[in-house]
């Protein structure tokens, strides 16, 4: 069976590098040991949203006073809740189903092993392999919750993300250990469901990819919602032999021993690199990713990867965005590397946090001479208007060519706002440019607008 592209694995960057290359007029199939739509759409990025939608619309009701609204009784289903999300999952899944029809796309389920000479073995669920070869290989495996050998997770009482999206019934306690944006996401989501939530983190700030500002407001927020936080702090070992877990934190000063329901392990991801016979054709690899260049050719002709499994940000959006520009290059189409300084992170969380660029910490110590804008939500019409107001956005401009730095937000979605500075950077826009762009009124995307007349000493609204 020979293809002229075969992508192993079907995520956000599997499926969508799979599509491109239908588009582009070659011949494809796509291997997939699980689900269509790899991790993000079945058990992280998707699910986790339909989880947060979920809380978003419990903490409305909580305060539905604060609008003039009187509920007078409500309560949560856990169950449905967790229903809800998984029925969201499928119902993407099913679509990226469809999508592989349309584009004449092959799926093949079963785990993929890489051989010599351009060619994949593909082992069925009954045991059957089956041969592919073809003329490039896309490797697309993506990643999974890493373990730290004193967090050993059994899946019931020290769990992952994927236990923690389909959990049997609430637990009534929980520690979250790590808060990038898988931590702090779960434990906004389950302390909005009434659990108790405590977040240790290793490091000085929560979120600790952010900007400064971004991280200590996102505490206070963490800290007013009733989660406990604890920074500087680590675990240093658990104990699983009682009814839940215990775990002895090293802090600042001293041991302190936690207690809970769960443990949700949320320290990172591993990428899945093992089995999959990169030694046997070799494929270089460094601390645990495949090595490969700027258009994702890996050190032997032929083979390729993509996403989680190489260097950069371990986004949804960076795999995708690699997929199309690996497949492009081999159509012969003229494509530029990426640019991965102006990737956007988000944080879906409440409040959400979104940003781009440099942090101002980091623009400065790269020698930069620079303005700083800053917005606070609580100066926007439209942010009190709907009742989120905490928060601000936050710009960073080159002070001797205006050149657009960096972008932080915390805030009411402004994940869905980022873009605009993320396409700004791209297209080389001053402050100046941001400034004497109409916003449209009431919005909360005027606040970008505003923030940059901060920078500039123009700012009217504070």
């Amino acid at each position: 069976m020979k293809y002229d592209i075969i992508v192993l694995g079907s995520g956000p960057g599997g499926y969508v590098t799979a599509i491109r290359a239908s588009q582009l007029g070659f011949k494809v199939a796509i291997v997939e040991k699980e689900s269509l739509g790899g991790i993000c759409l079945n058990w992280g990025c998707i699910p986790t949203k339909a989880l947060l939608k979920s809380a978003q619309v419990f903490d409305y009701l909580k305060h539905a006073s604060d609008y003039g609204l009187t509920v007078n009784e409500f309560d949560k289903d856990f169950g449905a809740v967790i229903a809800r999300s998984r029925g969201v999952a499928e119902g993407m899944s099913k679509g990226v189903q469809f999508l592989m029809k349309k584009n004449k796309i092959e799926v093949i389920y079963g785990t993929g092993k890489l051989k010599p000479g351009k060619k994949l073995d593909v082992t069925d669920k009954d045991g059957n392999v089956t041969e592919l070869s073809a003329d490039n290989i896309i490797i697309a495996t993506g990643a999974r919750s890493r373990e730290l050998p004193n967090l050993p997770q059994d899946g019931k009482k020290v769990i992952g993300y994927r236990q923690a999206m389909v959990l049997p019934e609430q637990p009534k306690s929980m520690i979250v250990v790590g808060s990038g944006a898988i931590g702090v996401e779960f434990a906004h989501f389950y302390n909005s469901m009434g659990t108790k939530v405590t977040i240790v983190e290793f490091m000085p700030n929560v979120v600790p990819v952010e900007d400064e500002d971004v991280s200590k407001q996102f505490e206070r927020s963490l800290k007013k919602s009733g989660i406990e936080v604890m920074t500087n702090s680590s675990v240093e070992r658990i104990d699983t032999s009682g009814e839940g877990v215990k775990a002895f934190v090293k802090t600042a000063k001293g041991e302190e021993v936690l207690e809970a329901d769960i443990l949700l392990s949320a320290v990172g991801i591993k990428s899945n690199i093992e089995n999959i016979g990169l030694e046997e054709v070799g494929i270089a690899t460094d601390r645990d990713k495949i090595l490969v260049n700027p258009y994702y050719a890996t050190n032997i002709p032929g083979y390729y990867a993509i996403g989680d499994v190489v260097p950069g940000q371990a986004l949804a959006h960076v795999a995708s965005a690699e997929g199309i520009l690996c497949v492009e290059k081999l159509a012969g189409l003229h494509v530029e590397p990426l640019d991965y300084g102006n990737i956007p992170g988000c944080t879906y969380a409440t409040p959400e946090i979104a940003s781009v660029g440099l942090t101002e910490k980091a623009a400065k110590e790269k020698g930069y001479d620079i303005k700083v804008g800053k917005f606070p939500f609580s100066a926007s019409g439209k942010a009190k208007a709907s009742g989120a107001s905490d928060g601000f956005v936050k710009v960073i401009f080159d002070a001797k060519y205006g050149e657009w730095l960096g972008c932080h937000m915390i805030g009411a979605g402004v994940t869905d706002m980022i873009a605009e500075a993320v396409v700004a950077r791209r297209l080389e826009t001053t402050g100046h440019e941001i400034i004497k762009s109409v916003h449209p009124h009431p919005t909360m995307s005027e606040a970008i607008m505003e923030a940059a007349a901060a920078a500039y000493d123009e700012v009217i609204h504070i």
